[in-house]
């Protein structure tokens, strides 16, 4: 297959591109050739520019997981106008040009974030808790859910050329890039704890699984539409905490007071405040198989790479 990926150098996307590089003819949206080249191998092309393209001719899928990382900075004005065009943009674009091919790729596989749901502690969330199709809700005020809103309607507007899969990603447990790698460092200085109340959900899914996820929506042509990234088996940021700590063999007797997190982090702290108990029930109707579906067995079977 001839893939377009943006995203490729990102956490996801490295693994992606590896994963798919054997048996596919591999294009990478990037602006930086350097770091392409060094991380992913010289042996894919590299496009500098989706402005270059009149169409998506000559492609048979596309995978999009473009976009500047939502938790790496203060959430600044300037910053916010960053996550949301690095997605919006590429996005809005890549329809732009599914529409104008006359042989469009046969799949879009787009990237979205859990975050659209907004805060729900109480209650599990399936992929059809919230559609696009038949939601338009303005009472969602947080700034995930507005980014992740946009992103899939954007590439929504590819579905009358081709068949589109957005993939609404939870927390990704690996240890070169993601939340984990953050919390790794003070969990193993013995300055773990939960966060807050220790109540909101976290929907974590091993990174394998993730690339696993979007290798079967991209191959069974039967499947469109919201697909939840996240492990079948969510989790309260307290048993989070208790599971990591184990896998570390450190003790997690450190909280952070709500209060001290938005004094230190503003409204970025919403993400590690709030949460989510999301449960991937149109991957598994679909036959997708975890590997990692217990946190668990996820964090130990990465502790062993260490």
């Amino acid at each position: 297959m001839k893939i377009l990926i943006t995203g490729g150098t990102g956490f996801i996307g490295r693994q992606l591109v590896n994963a798919l590089s054997a048996d596919n003819d591999i294009t990478i949206l990037t602006r930086s050739a350097g770091k392409a080249h060094l991380e992913l191998g010289r042996q894919h092309r590299l496009l500098g520019n989706l402005s270059a393209l009149s169409s998506l001719d000559g492609f048979d899928a596309v995978i999009n997981l473009a976009g500047e990382p939502i938790a790496d900075k203060r959430w600044t004005l300037e910053q916010k106008q960053k996550i949301c065009h690095s997605r919006w943009d590429i996005t809005a674009r890549l329809s732009q040009l599914f529409n104008a091919s006359q042989h469009p790729p046969s799949v879009f596989i787009s990237g979205s974030a859990i975050g659209i749901y907004g805060n729900h502690d109480d209650h599990t969330l399936i992929d059809e808790s919230f559609d696009l199709t038949q939601h338009n809700d303005a009472s969602h005020t947080d700034f995930a859910h507005r980014v992740c809103t946009r992103w899939e309607a954007l590439a929504l507007e590819a579905a009358n050329s081709t068949r589109v899969c957005i993939v609404r990603i939870g927390l990704v447990l690996g240890l070169n890039g993601g939340a984990l790698k953050k919390m790794l460092l003070p969990f193993k200085m013995g300055g773990g704890g939960i966060i807050g109340s220790g109540k909101q959900g976290m929907s974590w899914i091993h990174q394998a699984d993730l690339v696993g996820l979007i290798l079967f929506l991209l191959h069974n042509d039967k499947c469109s539409g919201i697909f939840n990234g996240t492990a079948p088996n969510p989790v309260s940021n307290k048993d989070f905490t208790k599971a990591l700590g184990k896998a570390l063999h450190r003790p997690t007797f450190l909280p952070m007071p709500a209060m001290a997190l938005n004094i230190a982090l503003g409204e970025l702290s919403q993400l590690l405040l709030e949460g989510q108990y999301v449960y991937p029930n149109r991957a598994l109707e679909a036959g997708y198989q975890f590997t990692y579906p217990q946190l668990s067995e996820a964090l130990a079977a990465l502790m062993q790479n260490q």
